[in-house]
């Protein structure tokens, strides 16, 4: 469960021969539903204990290509979960007072507390991702953030927080499809932009710097997966499975209770 899609420590990936689709991995979507039903429902439970316990936490970094699935996974994988252990953070365009600071300011302060869930929609990542493609920033800038991401998410490991990264990988022909969706259908066009289709064109410059990310970045405190996601619901029960397989592993535990309350009798 947890090497499917693991994007191993000192791996150079190459995203044109990762899968997209779910074919070969799971080919029944009846049956995925079911089992992604039932992790969901324990992923609440996880969540409740974690909470409970109040000393670790966990923060989920999600990572896609425009109309690659982040909204529809936090909206599908947590919908079970109470909201107030769960706070998702989506980072846009940075604000002139986080230009201010370091890339790495705003992000720090978002990760999440003692008993936490944090799910990062787009992360500190993009740092090395759009200022690339844009070229926003020179080489002797972005070059050496890849080496600060791995510290700064090593001290996070080393405070309590478990990190799990997923780049949500769709195909060119997916993106297409699904854009072509938002324009059809008036309630999404929202979320439809004519930027949109100036990023569509670089698709070939964002899937080599992913590839230096990933390549750089997946480590074995913070690893990466690499999730096949043309099909949604096997997108979630891919992701489902390892939060809920890492939140076990955890074994979590009840605070201990205050002394003598078997004593008690409420009148």
């Amino acid at each position: 469960m947890f090497d499917t899609h693991l994007v191993k420590p000192g791996t150079a990936v190459r995203l044109a021969e990762m899968p997209t689709e779910a074919s070969g991995f799971h080919d029944d979507r009846d049956t995925a539903r079911d089992e992604f039903r039932e992790l969901r429902a324990e992923l609440a439970d996880l969540q409740y204990n974690l909470y409970a316990e109040g000393r670790r936490k966990l923060l989920v970094v999600l990572q896609a290509m425009d109309a690659g699935g982040k909204d529809g996974t936090i909206r599908k994988v947590f919908e079970r979960v109470n909201p107030q252990g769960v706070r998702v953070t989506s980072f846009k365009v940075p604000s002139a007072e986080e230009l201010a600071h370091d890339f790495l300011w705003r992000i720090h302060k978002a990760t999440p507390a003692n008993g936490m869930i944090g799910v990062f929609n787009r992360s500190h990542y993009e740092d090395v991702l759009v200022v690339r493609v844009d070229r926003i920033v020179p080489e002797e800038i972005w070059r050496p953030r890849y080496a600060m991401i791995n510290e700064f998410e090593r001290l996070l490991t080393a405070s309590g927080t478990t990190v799990l990264k997923f780049f949500l990988h769709i195909s060119l022909d997916e993106q297409k499809q699904r854009f072509q969706d938002r324009l059809d259908e008036p309630s999404k066009r929202w979320k439809f932009s004519r930027g949109d289709l100036d990023k569509r064109r670089q698709w070939p410059d964002y899937m080599a710097v992913y590839e230096d990310a990933l390549s750089h970045c997946s480590t074995e405190q913070a690893p990466w997966w690499v999730i096949p996601a043309d099909q949604k619901w096997y997108r979630n029960l891919a992701i489902a499975r390892i939060l809920v397989g890492t939140l076990r592993r955890m074994e979590l535990d009840f605070p201990d209770p205050e002394e003598g309350l078997d004593e008690i009798r409420i009148e």
